[in-house]
């Protein structure tokens, strides 16, 4: 199974819903608080031009925040991207 990056903050319900989701699913990840790394986050949002949390990636895929996950779920290809 792929890698998976979860970039969150403490305080954020799309990131909660993210690791229910992921959790319910048995996909562990690995999550990364930037509450309190703003130079970590600036980077991110840079490399991935993206603003948000969550911020999440798959392998060295950058999948996008919790909406694109719940739809690759609910599309049937988020094991299928899981896969190694």
């Amino acid at each position: 199974m792929k890698h998976v990056t979860l970039y969150s903050t403490p305080t954020c319900p799309y990131c909660a819903r993210a690791k229910q989701l992921l959790t319910s699913l048995n996909v562990p990840y690995e999550e990364i608080d930037l509450a309190s790394n703003d130079t970590l986050r600036e980077e991110l949002s840079l490399k991935y031009n993206w603003q948000t949390v969550p911020m999440i990636v798959i392998g060295d895929e950058f999948i996008g925040g919790f909406d694109d996950l719940a739809a690759l779920h609910a599309d049937g290809n988020l094991m299928k991207k899981l896969e190694a």
